[in-house]
């Protein structure tokens, strides 16, 4: 492993699910502008919704999601009746807009919501908005609350993806992130979701967590070949316990450091694929029959919130507390806090906490950096002719990108007097954030300090 990559490994960097990313996002943004955008829709936005649940019953140790933990189901059901609450008041602004392509319960832990009120905020959303024939119906689930009545629950909501948060499958490993969760525990789940029909399932995996070697990574990508889902995410942990105190819980002194997590990363790669399933960019992978493969094959790959998506919506309309939407307009974000949020709801005004309006050079950097995420390349000036910008004002960006032509882990190359295309080499994949970095107006030149408060790149 050469010094060059280890530096460029160690380096922080947003993950760009999101451009502008959401530290980015402003309290400036009212809950009338947010009307007007909702207003504004017509029946070409299709519409994917996000529903946001944020409770679990423990919190695991390496999380970063926005949730706390409860043993009790009075604020499940309280939080449910506000959610519904919710999304009556967002549908009467939408009396125009498409249909629904996608929804995703996301949190958290949404199937800790009671089984009646999973089924009537489903209901809810059938009566106020038009479902495609062929909308994707996907939750997040923890396989330790998995049953045969929640795969039923699921079953009858119209679910038809699953994504079960794995993580790891070695005991020492588990013990070390706070989440003990034995294999024939996970198998059992997969069988409930498969005896209803549910069988399009997705599993999260992580590199880089304490305890972690390259045995016990190859191990349980052994075993997560024998359960064979669709789809499965290898993420990299992100040790942010400024932003998460709970990852205080683990000891930093276990952590792989940079040349494991990127050996680690290799071999898990190198495993899946010689299995049989298909490289989704930076850090997805699926079996070739599986609709995101198809769709990485048709250029037709899109990445949001969730990291790479098969979600074809045009327009994402967040619920519940600290949501985010995005519309074409602009960001949106739901405020953090329960209290709060239910406040503005019950008052009859959108919960907005921060958001940001989108400026055309937003937009087009937006574009090139999905692009590059995406696709491994981007022809510079033809996206700048389809903004009608011109490609002199991303002239910075030309020179930000070429310490990393001098390392090879990316192809540059000019076309006219300021156009220019960007494609990401093999070698340089693993690093492609860095090469979108290279577009992002807010972070100034923390690209190359190091300094940012971001996850490392790999």
């Amino acid at each position: 492993m050469s010094k060059i990559d280890l530096s460029y490994a160690m380096r922080t960097v947003p993950r760009y699910t999101s451009y502008p990313t959401a530290p980015h996002f402003h309290d400036g943004l009212s809950a009338d502008t947010y009307v007007s955008w909702l207003e504004a829709l017509g029946p070409s936005d299709t519409l994917s919704l996000y529903l946001h649940v944020p409770y679990c019953r423990e919190i695991c140790h390496y999380c970063g999601c926005h949730t706390k933990a409860t043993r009790k189901e009075a604020p499940l059901v309280a939080y449910a009746k506000t959610l519904r609450q919710e999304i009556e008041l967002v549908a009467a602004h939408l009396t125009s807009a498409g249909s629904v392509r996608h929804i995703h319960w996301g949190g958290g832990t949404p199937s800790l919501l009671p089984h009646t009120d999973l089924l009537q905020i489903t209901q809810d959303l059938q009566d106020r908005f038009q479902f495609a024939a062929d909308v994707e119906h996907a939750i997040e689930l923890d396989p330790r609350n998995v049953t045969p009545a929640l795969a039923e629950t699921l079953q009858k909501m119209g679910v038809n993806r699953a994504s079960l948060g794995v993580q790891d499958f070695d005991l020492t490993v588990q013990k070390a992130i706070g989440r003990v969760q034995p294999f024939d525990l996970v198998a059992k789940a997969v069988a409930d979701l498969h005896a209803v029909g549910l069988t399009d399932l997705n599993f999260d995996l992580m590199y880089g967590l304490p305890e972690q070697t390259r045995e016990t990574i190859l191990d349980t990508i052994t075993k997560t070949l024998e359960l064979r889902p669709g789809r499965i995410a290898l993420f990299g942990y992100a040790h942010v316990p400024w932003m998460r105190k709970h990852q205080t819980l683990m000891d930093e002194t276990r952590l792989p450091d940079a040349a494991e997590r990127l050996a680690m990363a290799d071999l898990a790669r190198t495993a899946l694929q010689d299995a049989g399933y298909t490289a989704i960019r930076l850090d997805h992978f699926a079996l070739p029959e599986d609709s995101m493969a198809q769709q990485l094959e048709a250029g037709d790959l899109r990445r949001n919130f969730q990291g790479y998506t098969t979600d074809q919506g045009d327009q994402l309309i967040g619920f519940g507390v600290s949501s985010i939407g995005k519309l074409s307009q602009g960001y949106i974000q739901n405020l953090p806090d329960v209290g709060g949020w239910r406040r503005k709801i019950e008052a009859g005004t959108s919960p907005i906490g921060k958001g940001l309006a989108l400026s055309t050079d937003d937009l087009l950097r937006g574009r090139i950096i999905e692009q590059l995420m995406t696709d491994y390349q981007c022809d510079v000036e033809k996206t700048c002719g389809a903004f009608g910008v011109c490609t002199s004002s991303l002239s910075d960006c030309f020179d930000a990108l070429s310490g990393l032509a001098d390392d090879g882990l990316v192809r540059l190359s000019r076309s006219g007097d300021h156009g220019f295309r960007v494609e990401i080499t093999e070698q340089g994949q693993p690093y492609v954030r860095l090469a979108a970095a290279a577009f992002d107006a807010y972070l100034g030149g923390s690209m190359t300090s190091g300094k940012a408060r971001h996850s490392t790149a790999v």
